[in-house]
């Protein structure tokens, strides 16, 4: 139920109760999300149809649609084999007369008279009684008379089975004259866009396109609107409820840490790390989204933000979306922290570190997990500052649920797939963001290149002279088995053995996320010290995998992949200081998925990438609605409303700063 409907009681009437409608129409209504008069009233069309050129009767077609007047001269009944009966009239024009049938409808003889001024819009059917087969008609009373279904810019709606086009169109049209004032007005008003009421009229019966698509950013603005609002008051919510978590650190961690480090950070997170830790002495917890393209350094600055916090006497927590990530930011981080005292623990559903309470002595700790974390099993103790890497991979709702569990710790959200700016500031609306928008330097060069079946010699002739030089590859599949995929979609296990034979004498082992986590670390400890030099696997080396040695990467299937997951997966390689190769193999047979490989194959550039995926695929398909925590817009479009989502941030502060 809309909101106006909710404070409107005439708004909020079911539609059942409705002159005209009754049960089984409000039945398909109901199948299209339209409860009541509000609901309808918001049911945008799905495109419409300009019927206001009126030709004469002699230029009807066969190849378009037209419109055309004229009076009835003949009409009548006739009944034909089979029970079928079939109304029929003859309108005539100064230029010539065309028959309008219609089947099986036995009220049209009802509805029409000799002598009738009527207008018809259809298309001329072939063959030797040439004519309008159902027709959308309209008598006209008066040149003043306003006309529903012909003269007019005409809504065409989404239906459901069963629903005509013609008594949804009459209905909204009747409603909209009853109950367009009962609308309220925002207290806010757009420059070049008409008010409310204005917009939800012109939606259905524009008289031009134009006010049609100045309606629609109209109502999609105030959906922004509601969004940000909505996104605001959160913010101050949880600013009220939490505690102040000062963690201005003393450096006794960051400064041997930063000592230790065998690089020199870039420009780029040095200053990534100043805006963190202002938000860690700061007067709110820290709510701070840190994007950075794949290999650009993330991983530093968080560990250096969990050092001010554990300087500051709290725990720190960092949860990532895979086992595999997990466990090497573990590596990582107990490498680079156990000699200064840190203790680092293991959190994951193969091995819980954390199981127990290990928190005596005050030793400082950072426990890295995966979705255990969220398990009621696991509690940590003054928890100061929370880390969930590769962000995309979590739902708004889980965050929450880890935010509350530390009882409203700082926390640090990051993710190595840009986000496009428009889901930056709907998705990730309540957070502030910082970018690494420079790689560190000495990597290699990564070239990406769109291959077909036939060129398999050549490409595995590449690869071998590759691995016979030192090098080590990346051979990824799109699914695991290949039962109950369709033909040609390449499967890790069924390729397997092929391919040991094929890239021998070189070592290859399989990975994917059926393995145990036992047999996914054994795996992963031989291809990181080089005893294995070819790993065919599933999307679960997408994140977390950081092998420098490995300079090769061939996609089989590669369109069955969306650009920001291919766009990961390259992340791979080119880690090191040699340079590397991306082979995207594609049947290339579609049009569309040749377009997404060539983004990939032209920019290295994540953030274009993104901006891209955005564009080919949508918001939903992008991040998944069920992760996504976004509503569903019914006129606002991701793709296209940048403008007004950044209008509607700014309308969202005045309203707040006017409470």
């Amino acid at each position: 139920m809309s909101e106006e409907a909710s404070k409107n009681s005439a708004l909020a009437r079911p539609l059942a109760e409705l002159p005209g409608v009754g049960g089984e129409r409000a039945a398909q209504l109901a199948r299209l999300k339209c409860l009541t008069v509000g609901d309808l009233l918001l049911h945008p069309p799905r495109r419409y149809e300009d019927r206001r050129d009126i030709r004469p009767i002699r230029e009807l077609s066969t190849e378009e649609a037209c419109l055309a007047r004229g009076k009835i001269m003949v009409l009548g009944t006739n009944h034909l084999r089979g029970g079928r009966r079939m109304f029929e009239f003859v309108l005539e024009d100064d230029s010539g007369s065309v028959r309008c049938r219609w089947w099986n409808c036995n009220y049209m003889d009802r509805l029409f008279h000799r002598g009738d001024d009527v207008l018809v819009y259809g298309k001329l059917t072939g063959g030797k009684r040439p004519g309008l087969d159902h027709p959308e008609t309209e008598i006209i009373e008066s040149d003043d008379d306003p006309t529903v279904h012909v003269n007019r810019i005409v809504p065409v709606y989404p239906l459901t089975e069963g629903m005509p086009q013609r008594w949804l169109r009459r209905v909204m049209f009747g409603l909209l004259e009853q109950h367009i004032d009962e609308f309220p007005e925002p207290n806010y008003t757009a420059a070049g866009l008409p008010s409310r009421r204005k917009a939800i009229a012109k939606l259905h019966f524009p008289d031009d396109l134009d006010q049609a698509k100045a309606a629609r950013r109209r109502l999609a603005l105030d959906e922004f609107v509601e969004l940000q609002s909505t996104i605001r008051r959160r913010r101050v919510t949880m600013q009220s409820k939490a505690e102040v978590l000062p963690c201005a650190g003393d450096s006794s961690f960051v400064n041997p840490f930063l000592q230790q480090l065998e690089f020199q950070l870039t420009d780029a997170q040095r200053t990534v790390q100043m805006e963190i830790e202002g938000d860690l002495n700061g007067k709110h917890p820290m709510r701070r989204l840190l994007q950075g393209d794949v290999g650009s350094g993330k991983t530093v600055v968080a560990a250096l933000a969990l050092l001010r916090a554990l300087e500051s006497g709290y725990n720190g927590l960092l949860m990532a979306p895979t086992e595999i990530l997990a466990e090497q930011h573990h590596r990582n981080f107990t490498r680079w922290l156990e000699p200064l005292g840190i203790r680092v623990l293991l959190h994951t559903g193969a091995r819980k570190d954390a199981a127990e309470p290990l928190f005596e002595n005050n030793t400082p700790t950072i426990v890295i997990g995966t979705h255990a974390l969220f398990q009621t099993g696991f509690a940590l103790e003054r928890v100061g500052l929370i880390v969930i890497d590769e962000q995309h991979k979590f739902g708004v709702t889980q965050r929450d649920r880890l935010v509350k569990k530390g009882h409203y710790p700082h926390l640090l959200v990051m993710t190595a797939t840009p986000i496009p700016r428009t889901l930056g500031l709907t998705l990730y609306g309540d957070l502030d963001s910082s970018v690494i928008d420079e790689m560190p330097a000495g990597r290699g060069e990564v070239r990406t290149h769109i291959r077909t079946p036939e060129r398999w010699p050549k490409i595995l002739e590449f690869l071998k002279t590759e691995l016979a030089a030192g090098r080590q590859a990346f051979v990824i599949f799109p699914r695991v088995d290949n039962e109950d995929t369709a033909a040609g979609i390449k499967a890790v296990n069924a390729e397997a053995q092929k391919l040991a034979k094929a890239f021998a004498p070189h070592t290859v082992a399989v990975l994917h996320g059926r393995l145990k986590p036992e047999e996914k670390e054994a795996v992963m400890v031989g291809f990181r010290a080089n005893r294995t030099q070819v790993l065919l696997a599933t999307t679960v080396v997408e994140v977390g995998v950081d092998v420098p040695n490995a300079t090769l990467m061939l996609i089989e299937n590669a369109e069955q992949f969306g650009l920001a997951q291919l766009h990961q997966l390259r992340g791979r390689i080119g880690r090191g200081t040699h340079d590397s190769h991306c082979i995207l193999l594609t049947s290339g047979k579609s049009a569309e998925a040749n377009d997404r490989l060539t983004v990939l194959a032209e920019t290295n550039d994540g953030f274009k990438i993104a901006e891209a995926d955005l564009q080919l695929r949508g918001p939903g398909e992008l991040v998944g609605h069920d992760q996504s925590g976004l509503p569903a817009f019914k006129f606002g479009d991701l793709r296209r409303d940048l403008d007004l989502i950044e209008l509607a941030r700014h309308i969202a502060l005045e309203i707040e700063a006017g409470r």
